[in-house]
């Protein structure tokens, strides 16, 4: 992916999306396939793991991934605000059902995989369990790296409280999609794509990545990804894996491409 450095961009038109270079972090390659289904074009613009993003921060206020930007419309970094904002661009192609209670469904979905202290979320806090304790022993860590810890509110009491919750989570997603399928719909809500479906597919890379022969990702990264506890490796449901890869065939492409 050929990015564009953030001083670059701002002053660029059209729709623009900061993502982090060389990671495939699942809320990024969430806003990636929203746009993709959506037919969005976009320019990548290029935002660093772990670092400060000065240049990024002084554009949208945000030294985080994914952003999105308009023309010169107020930017926007939630997974909402990057839903809501694709589907205004192209309604043509809805990713939200018109119907308000399978709406609220597919909000509700989607917050417990993407939001905050949902799926992903609680994963990354399991993630950050070797670079907390390097702090509390007094590693120097880069600033950007200590932000991490302070804003996603990275304890040992939310370490330890993360599995059950992870657990939780899966439980209900394989359990949702076993009463589709009874039901005759490949989907996680009525019988059409919808964002949580797109979420999960790219979610569930932080317990089960893909292959690396379409998903090339740092070596470090896939250790991390995949080293689940045995009691995460006994919630990963099939179900689960059998419809990301429904969605990947079906309304996605590979290899994954940051």
């Amino acid at each position: 992916m050929d990015y564009v450095e953030p001083g670059a961009a701002r002053n660029l038109p059209g729709l623009r999306l900061a993502l982090t270079v060389g990671v495939p972090g699942p809320w990024s390659e969430s806003a990636k396939a929203i746009f993709a289904v959506k037919g969005l074009d976009y320019v990548p613009v290029a935002q660093y793991a772990g670092k400060e993003n000065p240049d990024l921060v002084a554009w949208t206020g945000s030294r985080n991934a994914p952003v999105a930007v308009f023309d010169d419309e107020a930017p926007r970094q939630g997974w909402a605000e990057i839903l809501l904002l694709a589907e205004r661009l192209n309604p043509e192609l809805p990713l939200l059902p018109a119907d308000p209670a399978e709406r609220a469904l597919v909000f509700g979905l989607a917050h417990e995989i993407c939001g905050e202290e949902g799926f992903g979320w609680t994963r990354r806090v399991m993630m950050f369990e070797a670079i907390l304790a390097a702090a509390r022993g007094g590693a120097a860590l880069e600033s950007g790296m200590l932000a991490m810890l302070r804003d996603y509110r990275i304890t040992e009491a939310a370490i330890a409280a993360a599995p059950g919750r992870i657990i939780g989570i899966l439980d209900m997603l394989a359990a949702r999609l076993r009463d589709q399928r009874a039901a005759g719909s490949h989907y996680l809500v009525g019988n059409a794509l919808s964002a949580c479906d797109l979420y999960w597919a790219c979610f569930a890379a932080l317990i089960d990545p893909l292959p690396a022969a379409v998903n090339p990702m740092p070596d470090f990264l896939r250790r991390a990804y995949g080293g689940v506890t045995p009691a995460l490796a006994a919630a990963k449901h099939p179900i689960l894996f059998e419809h990301r890869d429904f969605i990947y065939a079906t309304h996605l492409t590979l290899p994954l491409d940051f």
